[in-house]
C-alpha cells in the first residue's frame, strides 16, 4: 500500500504544479498583452511624429523635403513600410519610388474605410500597421481645394520579428523560473514531510511495535513540532497507564485465582502445607549442603585464579619467545639478503637492541697483527671522533677478557664486576651488559655487545643464550660476506687489469683511470655522498674506458684527426663496457654510470643522447672529471691544457655539456686542496697534488 507520506507528497505535488502553471500562463498573458500594447503605441506614436515632421515641411512649403524624409526613415530596421496613399488606396508618396503612382491593398485601408477617422494601429501576421490621416488645415488652402478634408493617410509598417523573438525569450525563462520554483518547493515538502511527518510517524509506529512486544518503554517519540510534542506526551502517558492498568490486571486475575483456588481447595492447601513443611526442611537440609558447595567453588575459584595469573606468565614468557624467535627470523632473512658486512652488523645491531630492549648496542672487530679492537658499527650512543673507534686489545675491558677467552659474557650488574669500570671505552656509563664472541674459520674476530636495559632491569640467560644464537648466525654471515668481497675483488682485480694493459699500451693515457678515479672521488666526497656511492663512483672510474678494448689500436694511437667513420667506431666503447660488465650482477649501476658517462647534460652526447633528468648522480661526476683529465693531459694530437685553461673550459660548458652545480663545486674543491694555486701549474704537479690530495 502506498505510504502516508507518499500520497502528501502527490496532492502536494499536484497542487504545486497547477498553481504555479496557472500562474505562469497568466503571467505570460499579461506580459504578451502588455509588450502588444508598448509595441503598439511606439508605433502610433512613431506614426504620430513622421505625420508632424511631414506636415511642418509642407506647410513650410518644401514638400521635397518629404522623400528625403522618407528615405532618412527608411533605411532604420525598425520600419519596413513607409508610405502617403489617398484614401482609393492609390500611393502618393512612398520611401520605394518603384510603388509610387500604384494602388497598393491594405488592411488598415479597409478597417480605416469601416469608420476609423483617427490615427490607428493594426496588428498584422509579422508587423504592426499604423495608419494616420493627414487633414486639410487652414494653412493649406491655398494649395488645396477647401472642399477636400483628408489629404493623404500615411501608412507605416513595423515588424515584429524582434517583439516575437523577446516574447519567446521571455516564455522561455517564465518556464524555467516556474520549473525552478516547482522544483525548490517540492524539496522543501518533501524534506518537510519527512522530517515533520515522516520520522515521528516511525519513531511512533517503533514505539507501538515495542509495545505489542511487552516494552512498556516510554521515550521521547516525536518532538519535531508543538502537536507531534503534544502527541508523544499524550503517547507516554498512555503507555505509562496501559502498564500500570495491565500489571493491576494481572495482580488481580492473581489474587482472584489464589482466592478461588483457597476456597475450592481449601483441604488440599492444608495438605500442600504439610508437604511444604517437610519440602522446607528439605529445603533447610539443602542450603546446608550447597553452603558447603559455595566453600568448595571458592576454594576452587582461588585455585583458579592461580591458574590464570601462571598462564599469564607463561604468556608473557611465550611473547618473549615469539620475539626472540622474530629476532632470528628477521636476522636470517638479513643474512640471506645482503652479502656487504657494513648493512649486515646494522641490521644485526638494530634487531638485537629492538628485541632486547637494549639502550645500546654495537659490533666491535679484533685485528691480530695489530692487537686492536676496532667498532665497526654503534647505536644508541652518538660518538664525536673524526677517527674510527680503535682500542688495544690488551687494555682490560669487557671486549677484550670476551675475544681473549673466547667464551660470552653476561653481567647483569657491573657494580659487581669492579674490574671492568662502570665508564665504557666509547664513553657512555654501563649497567649491564652481554658480550658474545663472533667467530670465522674458527678464530674471533670481534665481539656482539648490547649495553643497558631501557627499563634499566638486568639482561637475564635467557637474552645470553639469544644473543649466542644470534652470534652463531652472524658467523656464518661474515664467512659468506668475506667470500663474496673476495670475489668482487677478484673480479675487479681482473678487469681493471684489462684497464691498465690497455694504458700501458699507449704512454698518452697511463695513469688516466687512476687520475680520473681521484677526480670524482674529490668532488663525490665534497658533496658529501654515502659509502655505498663513493664505491659506485670508485668503481665506475677505475673502469670506466674499460670498453676500449674492442676498439682498434690504431684508432686509440692515431696522432692525426680521425675520419667520421672511426670517430662513430670510437664512440661505441660505452657500449662495449657496458657488454663486458653485463654478467657481473653487483657491477650493474657501475655498469649504467659507465654506458652515461659520455653523455651531456642537454642531451646531445653519446651513444644515447639522455637528458640531465635521466642521468646518474655519478655519470656526471664521471663526465667532469674524465674531461678534465684529458684537457691536462699530453694526447698525440695535442699537449696538455694548463690547469686555468681547463677551468675556462669547464665554465664555458657548464650548462651544455657539463652539470653547471657540479662545476662550481669541482672548481671549488680543487681550490680548497690547494692544486689550483697557480695559473700556469703544470699537468705532471697536477697529478701529484691531486693524489696527495685524495690520499
Amino acid at each position: 500500500m502506498t505510504s502516508l507520506k507518499t500520497k502528501i507528497f502527490g496532492i502536494i505535488t499536484i497542487i504545486v504544479v497547477t498553481i504555479v502553471s496557472v500562474s505562469s500562463l497568466v503571467t505570460l498573458k499579461q506580459q504578451n498583452a502588455t509588450i502588444t500594447g508598448i509595441a503598439q503605441r511606439n508605433t502610433a506614436m512613431l506614426t504620430e511624429t513622421i505625420k508632424g515632421s511631414i506636415t511642418d515641411a509642407m506647410l513650410s512649403g518644401h514638400s521635397g523635403d518629404i522623400r528625403k524624409i522618407f528615405s532618412q526613415i527608411s533605411n532604420q530596421k525598425l520600419i519596413k513600410t513607409l508610405r502617403i496613399i489617398d484614401e482609393s488606396g492609390k500611393v502618393l508618396n512612398s520611401a520605394n519610388p518603384e510603388e509610387i503612382g500604384k494602388t497598393a491593398f491594405s488592411r488598415s485601408l479597409l478597417a480605416y474605410k469601416k469608420g476609423i477617422t483617427a490615427a490607428g494601429t493594426y496588428l498584422g501576421d509579422n508587423e504592426f500597421v499604423s495608419i494616420s490621416p493627414i487633414l486639410n488645415s487652414p494653412a493649406c488652402l491655398e494649395c488645396h481645394d477647401r472642399s477636400v478634408k483628408v489629404l493623404g493617410l500615411l501608412e507605416i509598417e513595423t515588424p515584429t520579428d524582434y517583439l516575437k523573438g523577446f516574447l519567446s525569450t521571455t516564455k522561455r525563462e517564465t518556464i524555467f523560473t516556474a520549473a525552478i520554483i516547482i522544483l525548490l518547493q517540492l524539496v522543501s515538502i518533501f524534506f518537510f514531510l519527512v522530517i515533520y511527518l515522516d520520522t515521528p510517524l516511525k519513531s511512533l509506529l517503533f514505539s507501538m511495535q515495542q509495545i505489542e512486544e511487552g516494552k512498556f518503554v516510554t521515550s521521547p517519540i516525536c518532538t519535531s513540532s508543538r502537536e507531534m510534542h503534544t502527541l508523544s506526551r499524550q503517547f507516554n502517558r498512555m503507555v505509562k497507564r496501559l502498564q500500570i492498568l495491565m500489571d493491576s490486571a494481572v495482580k488481580n486475575e492473581g489474587e482472584l485465582v489464589r482466592t478461588q483456588e483457597k476456597l475450592a481447595h481449601h483441604m488440599e492447601i492444608h495438605l500442600m502445607n504439610e508437604q511444604l513443611e517437610e519440602q522446607l526442611r528439605e529445603i533447610e537440609s539443602l542450603n546446608i549442603s550447597l553452603k558447603e558447595r559455595i566453600e568448595e567453588i571458592e576454594e576452587a575459584n582461588y585455585k583458579i585464579a592461580d591458574l590464570a595469573g601462571e598462564l599469564e606468565d607463561k604468556n608473557t614468557t611465550l611473547e618473549q619467545a615469539v620475539a626472540r624467535l622474530s629476532t632470528l627470523q628477521k636476522v636470517g632473512l638479513g643474512i640471506s639478503s645482503t652479502m656487504e658486512t657494513a648493512p649486515l652488523f646494522d641490521l644485526i645491531v638494530k634487531s638485537t637492541m629492538e628485541t632486547l630492549q637494549g639502550e645500546k648496542g654495537f659490533i666491535t672487530l679484533y685485528e691480530p697483527e695489530s692487537d686492536t679492537i676496532t667498532v665497526s658499527t654503534l647505536h644508541g650512543h652518538h660518538y664525536h671522533g673524526a677517527e674510527p673507534i680503535t682500542m688495544n686489545a690488551q687494555t682490560l675491558n669487557i671486549c677484550s677478557w670476551v675475544i681473549a677467552n673466547k667464551l660470552p659474557l653476561l653481567i647483569p650488574d657491573l657494580n659487581e664486576y669492579p674490574q671492568f669500570g662502570k665508564i665504557s671505552p666509547l664513553g657512555f656509563e654501563q649497567k649491564s651488559v652481554i658480550c658474545v664472541p663472533l667467530h670465522a674459520s674458527g678464530n674471533v674476530i670481534g665481539t656482539i655487545n648490547v649495553v643497558n636495559r631501557i627499563d634499566q632491569s638486568p639482561f637475564t640467560g635467557e637474552d645470553l643464550e639469544l644473543l649466542i644464537t644470534i652470534g652463531s648466525q652472524a658467523d656464518i654471515a661474515i664467512k659468506n660476506a668475506s667470500l663474496y668481497e673476495d670475489q668482487q675483488r677478484n673480479y675487479l682485480s681482473t678487469i681493471q687489469s684489462l684497464v691498465s694493459a690497455i694504458e700501458a699500451s699507449d704512454s698518452y693515457t697511463r695513469g688516466h683511470s687512476e687520475r680520473v678515479t681521484n677526480y670524482s672521488l674529490m668532488l663525490a666526497r665534497g658533496l658529501e655522498l654515502s659509502a655505498e656511492r663513493l664505491c659506485i663512483i670508485e668503481r665506475a672510474a677505475i673502469l670506466h674506458d674499460i670498453g676500449k678494448i674492442g676498439i682498434d689500436l690504431a684508432i686509440l694511437h692515431k696522432r692525426g684527426a680521425l675520419t667520421p667513420a672511426e670517430i662513430l667506431h670510437l664512440r661505441d666503447h660505452p657500449l662495449i663496457g657496458m657488454r663486458i660488465l653485463e654478467p657481473i650482477g653487483f657491477l650493474q649501476d657501475v655498469r649504467t654510470c659507465i654506458g652515461q658517462h659520455h653523455e651531456r647534460f642537454d642531451g646531445g652526447g653519446y651513444p644515447y643522447g639522455h637528458p640531465a633528468d635521466l642521468l646518474l648522480l655519478e655519470s656526471r661526476i664521471l663526465a667532469i672529471a674524465d674531461a678534465f683529465d684529458a684537457m691536462t693531459s699530453d694526447r698525440p694530437y695535442r699537449n696538455a691544457m694548463l690547469v686555468a685553461e681547463a677551468v675556462r673550459e669547464l665554465y664555458r660548458n657548464a650548462g651544455t655539456q657539463f652539470d653547471p652545480e657540479l662545476v662550481n663545486k669541482f672548481v671549488a674543491e680543487l681550490i680548497a686542496a690547494g692544486i689550483w694555486v697557480k695559473p700556469d701549474i703544470r699537468p705532471t704537479e697536477f697529478s701529484e697534488s691531486i693524489s696527495n690530495s685524495i690520499a
